[in-house]
């Protein structure tokens, strides 16, 4: 059996211009990177904006994520490939794959088997360094914070109020927390700092959040660095950052076009963790597919407790958009293991545990019901699967209202998923219904506490002194009416990360806050969940390679 990148390597692309002509995009619109990557230009862009969105957006989604695998984005893939086979005029939205995943332990974001995107590898690293870029300029900003207190301090920085974090896209746990400025007055003054992972930093939920470069420019003056001696917040455009920050930013903001291995037009841009940010691509990629298709499928990473929470409680409200279906992506082995059979044992059939572990999927069923949306069941077959298994979740699904599909997309590309196009096409023939979980202008406790009760099924939510504190004085600085964006396990449908399945009356721990008043919303850090992840004992990292010819292996 050809592995993932095998089976990349195996393909033969269409140059990028002959893509970007089966969505109207000309060559003149395009700037190229090599022969199969380009990004739109700025002025196809502005041509574009003047459109309406037309297009149906669809979102894809996932039970609570195990080590079994779900496949959200070779789902996806094969999902857009399928609704082209149906001579649908399509483009998929996905988000960029995070190079600390890459080379820690959950992989790329590609898809997988015959349902992928390329350049897969140039994707899966460097791709047109748009993740770089947004590094460079959360690190600009940091050093003109030490800067600017070096010299004179003018705006009356208090270092010891400092919350502005500086980032790296790879995980690595000795940066969490660190000293800088030491040696001497020569290097400044010294303050304890921090690092996140790139695609946790505020400047990625900027940039995906922002409508054009200008909006960009405001959310960034708008970032709140810390306070100075008076307990007064201090911006990023108080310190004259935003300009040069995005200027770092002006190539990267244009949404990326690449091709799936039936050369179907995607766009791949921007990439937020879901378990920590907000989980979605760019609305600036997303609008340019709702102008250029008439379906667009998008996804939101690990389950839908994360993702599709927050594209539904974030993104759109704050883009504007009204998605008119959703896809659950579920797997009989992931829900074998919600239902307590362990990893080695997967391969048997046993419908009592599939039974059992149903009950996660039947929360996520219920959740996404909360937000009016039509969802259908994508069941990502394996070949262990036993026809019983098959049989009894699709059973269990239509007790739910719901339709389950099985997809072979890993194994037959877009005509492994021609079964559920056809159900999502059914699904959205209808206007869309969709509305947010809450209201903005709910405290942020309230916000917090439905999210909590509502979605992840606890009974209370515990907040320590510190978060209250911080949250009163988020309410007293006027950012009191944005959404709250909570950072937990992506293991567990509850903040704990041993409790699989469908975990009831739990209580979700909010240890911290942070306000994030570029991006709009408020950060809520519950349990041990970190904003800069570790390696594992055996990371991906040490079995990649590259050859004297730069072909790359080991990468998936």
């Amino acid at each position: 059996m050809l592995s993932d990148i095998q089976i990349s390597q195996n393909n033969i692309p269409e140059k990028i211009t002959e893509i970007g002509k089966n969505i109207g995009l000309d060559e003149d619109d395009l700037e190229l990177y090599g022969k199969y990557k380009a990004k739109i230009s700025f002025e196809k862009l502005r041509e574009l904006s003047s459109l309406p969105l037309n297009g149906k957006l669809i979102l894809v989604t996932a039970v609570t994520p195990t080590p079994a695998g779900e496949g959200k984005s070779t789902i996806s893939i094969g999902l857009t490939d399928a609704l082209k086979r149906l001579n649908k005029k399509v483009l998929a939205a996905l988000r960029e794959p995070s190079l600390g995943p890459c080379f820690g332990i959950k992989g790329g974001a590609t898809g997988g088997g015959y349902a992928q995107i390329v350049p897969m590898e140039e994707i899966n690293l460097h791709f047109t360094g748009d993740i770089h870029a947004i590094t460079s300029a959360n690190n600009l900003l940091s050093a003109l914070i030490d800067n600017h207190i070096k010299h004179g301090n003018e705006l009356d920085i208090d270092p010891k109020s400092i919350f502005w974090n500086r980032c790296l896209d790879l995980n690595d746990r000795a940066l969490r927390e660190i000293t800088v400025a030491q040696g001497g007055e020569i290097n400044g003054v010294p303050r304890t700092d921090h690092f996140d992972i790139s695609v946790a930093s505020e400047i990625m939920a900027i940039f995906c959040l922002a409508e054009d470069i200008e909006d960009l420019k405001q959310r960034l003056a708008r970032i709140v660095i810390g306070k100075n001696t008076k307990g007064s917040y201090v911006t990023a455009g108080q310190l004259n950052a935003h300009g040069a920050m995005a200027a770092l930013l002006k190539d990267a903001i244009k949404p990326n076009l690449v091709q799936t291995l039936e050369k179907t037009p995607v766009l791949v841009h921007g990439g937020p963790f879901a378990n920590i940010a907000h989980g979605c691509n760019s609305v600036i990629a997303t609008k340019t597919a709702l102008r250029l298709a008439d379906y667009v499928v998008t996804e939101a990473g690990f389950g839908a407790d994360l993702g599709a929470e927050k594209f539904l409680d974030i993104k759109c409200p704050t883009a504007g958009l009204k998605p008119s279906a959703a896809v659950i992506v579920a797997t009989v082995r992931a829900l074998k293991m919600h239902g307590g059979l362990p990893k080695d044992a997967l391969g048997m059939e046993d419908t009592a545990a599939l039974e059992r572990g149903f009950a996660n999927l039947e929360i996520h069923l219920q959740n996404l019901k909360k937000f009016n949306l039509p969802t259908v069941v994508a069941i990502n077959q394996f070949s262990a699967d036993s026809e019983a298994e098959l049989k009894l979740l699709q059973e269990l699904c239509r007790r739910q209202g719901a339709e389950a599909v099985i997809v072979s997309a890993w194994e037959n590309g877009g005509k492994g998923a021609e079964e559920l196009a056809k159900a999502v096409i059914r699904l959205t023939e209808s206007p869309s219904l969709y509305h947010p979980l809450y209201e903005y202008d709910l405290p942020p406790i309230q916000k917090i506490e439905t999210i909590a009760k509502e979605i992840y099924r606890a009974e209370k939510v515990a907040f320590s002194d510190m978060a209250l504190s911080k949250l009163k004085e988020f309410e007293a600085n006027g950012y009191a009416g944005v959404p709250v964006c909570i950072a937990k396990t992506q293991n567990s449908i509850s903040g704990d990360a041993s409790l699989l399945g469908a975990p009831q009356g739990h209580t979700l721990t909010v240890r911290d806050v942070r306000l994030s008043a570029g991006a709009g919303f408020i950060v809520a850090l519950s349990g041990n969940i970190l904003t800069m992840p570790g390696l594992p004992k055996k990371p991906a990292a040490e079995r990649i390679d590259v050859d004297k010819n730069g072909v790359i292996s080991g990468l998936f």
